[in-house]
């Protein structure tokens, strides 16, 4: 360890705007995690599924793989941050994932395209989980601004959404007539992701020199190893089931509309200038929640924040399987995209304020893992509905109903 780290006092605090400097650098950890190599696939899946002739099963289940990968990811997380720290797994992870992107671009066989959307989802994690607990660190250097880092961090996804919004009908246009127009907007997204990496290389140094740690917490030993062992031992797991029930039915619901809602939007017609206006808007949406709900976050202890949001995802994803007037469908994206990544920001600050800070690693890890299980059953749940009677809007409404029950479950959920 640093000889710094032996002085009983923190690093002054710079000012505020350091702070949100760094959070915005750390942010294109979520760009990666979530904006590229997740949410990129519901702009990818209408192109890749005419040209390959998938029914909406096999389409979710595509996302379904991917959330599979997630539970492993989130399942090795604790033991790799443990052995390594969240820096160094960081940054191996999103230049690991910036070649599974090109990779996603070389393949048409669906045995290849499911081992590596499994790939994907185990970077995603622990890309993730990674960035959130640095961004933890930092918001107790500000803690006046905590909330707002935190969303700053989980906003950065948004900028992800934006992104692909712009870069995967361009690169189709590019393309043009070539067999598997597809395949060139994979590249150019794994292309964004190398650039990423870079910036976070240098992120994690401006982070080191404030004295916010990025390896393991402490050195290996046999003091450390034991209250390793008690503090993932002790977390209040069956005070926090609640939560942990209301979140795993979130990644239920919310799977099902990132999935599916621009595949239903190509269904009913709109124009590929349309769809782009509709996730560009639903990405800036999701940054700007970052500031919607900062105060939301900060004031509660309990599960207040994440059942509201929950229940006003759930609205959100109803709109579209009710009209398919336009002007519903945006205020549904822009509604979606305001509220869906503060979700994962509110599990992250539920942990934050009622648990130790020697245990915020295991408890973000625990609800990252339930949230992957629900993950797991929304996208093959909802492409078998939407293959039958009532296709994708039907898919939708059993979203919006797993969202709206996650909701009463973690309104069950007290402080600690």
């Amino acid at each position: 360890m640093p000889h710094a780290s032996t002085h009983s006092a923190p690093p002054a605090h710079p000012q505020a705007g350091t702070g949100l400097g760094l959070a915005l650098a750390l942010s294109l950890a979520a760009v990666v995690a979530l904006g590229i190599t997740r949410f990129s696939y519901g702009l990818l899946l209408p192109p890749m599924r005419a040209d390959l002739d998938w029914s909406y099963s096999l389409a979710g289940l595509m996302n379904t793989f991917n959330a599979i990968g997630y539970l492993l990811g989130a399942l090795s997380t604790p033991a790799l941050m443990r052995r390594w720290g969240p820096g160094p797994l960081l940054l191996w992870t999103t230049a690991i994932a910036s070649v599974c992107m090109v990779v996603g671009g070389l393949f048409t066989a669906s045995g290849a395209l499911l081992g590596q959307r499994l790939l994907a989802g185990v970077l995603s994690a622990w890309i993730f989980t990674a960035g959130g607990l640095l961004a933890a660190r930092l918001s107790l250097r500000w803690p006046g601004h905590s909330g707002l880092l935190l969303g700053l961090y989980y906003g950065g996804a948004g900028w992800g959404i934006v992104l692909c919004a712009l870069s995967v009908p361009a690169a189709l246009h590019v393309a043009g007539p070539q067999a598997h127009p597809w395949m060139w907007a994979w590249w150019i997204l794994g292309g964004w992701a190398g650039v990423a990496t870079l910036v976070l290389v240098l992120a994690l140094r401006a982070l080191q020199r404030h004295g916010i740690e990025t390896g393991p917490s402490a050195p290996p030993g046999p003091t450390t190893a034991s209250s390793g062992v008690a503090t993932a031992a002790t977390v209040p797991w069956r005070a926090l089931a609640p939560a942990l029930l209301g979140y795993s039915l979130f990644g239920v619901g919310y799977i099902g509309y990132m999935t599916f809602v621009i595949a239903l939007l190509r269904a009913q017609g709109n124009s590929d200038s349309t769809i782009t206006i509709f996730y560009s808007l639903l990405g800036v949406a999701v940054v700007a929640s970052s500031r919607l709900w900062a105060g939301l976050l900060d004031r509660h202890r309990d599960g207040q924040p994440l059942a509201r949001l929950n229940a006003l995802l759930g609205c959100a994803t109803l709109l579209p399987a009710l009209t398919s007037a336009l002007p519903v469908l945006v205020v549904s994206g822009l509604l979606f995209g305001a509220v869906f990544l503060s979700v994962v920001a509110a599990t992250t600050a539920l942990v934050r304020h009622n648990l130790p800070q020697a245990q915020w690693a295991s408890g973000i890890s625990g609800f990252t893992i339930i949230f992957a299980v629900g993950q797991i059953v929304g996208p093959t749940v909802v492409g078998w509905i939407s293959d039958g009677p009532g296709g994708l809007a039907r898919g939708l409404l059993f979203s919006a109903g797993a969202l709206w029950l996650g909701a009463l479950l973690a309104w069950r959920q007290k402080a600690l």
